[in-house]
């Protein structure tokens, strides 16, 4: 069998409007465009993963079961809009604590890769930090997305940037 192709998501800035420490339903906004733009992707057949970093876990600011009902509570939506999201990969350590999970370190990636048998070099990562677009040249993802949050004047590297999630589906088109 052959390996499977994949877009990487980064969370918070990509999926959802990045507001510090999302934890809590109530503050959990999809950003504009997401729905159409993950559909998208399912049809050209690549598997969806998020891989985000969750300092908040680690440094107290909201518990592991916030993270787990939001986490839930996401998959939900997304369903309910016809995405499948095969997993959600995430540190819940402080940078502080320099674990080999936390982005830009590749190890998220490198799990999902194992785990779902992925070719990387067919695959994509989609973030809005310098530490999304490291994390996936680190892993040897074949194309990065850098999502600015005001223009694209600094994309840390990245071999496309976009100001818009909406532009990303006239990036990867098969």
């Amino acid at each position: 069998m052959g390996k499977n192709k994949a877009i990487f998501l980064d969370r918070d800035g990509v999926i959802n409007i990045d507001k510090q420490y999302v934890c809590k339903i109530q503050d959990f906004e999809f950003m504009d465009g997401i729905f159409e733009l993950l559909r998208h992707l399912q049809q050209l057949d690549y598997m969806l993963i998020i891989v985000t970093n969750q300092s908040g876990i680690g440094r107290g600011y909201y518990t592991q079961e916030d993270f787990d009902t939001l986490s839930i509570w996401m998959l939900e939506q997304l369903k309910e809009h016809g995405i499948h999201i095969e997993k959600i990969f995430y540190c819940s350590h402080a940078p502080e604590v320099q674990c080999h999970c936390r982005k830009p370190n590749p190890r998220m990636l490198c799990d999902a890769q194992k785990e779902f048998n992925i070719d990387l070099t067919s695959s994509w990562m989609i973030g809005d930090k310098k530490s999304d677009v490291d994390a996936g040249k680190n892993a040897g993802i074949s194309k990065t997305i850098f999502v600015s949050k005001a223009d694209c004047s600094e994309s840390y590297g990245a071999d496309f940037c976009v100001e818009n999630i909406r532009q990303i589906q006239h990036i990867i088109e098969n």
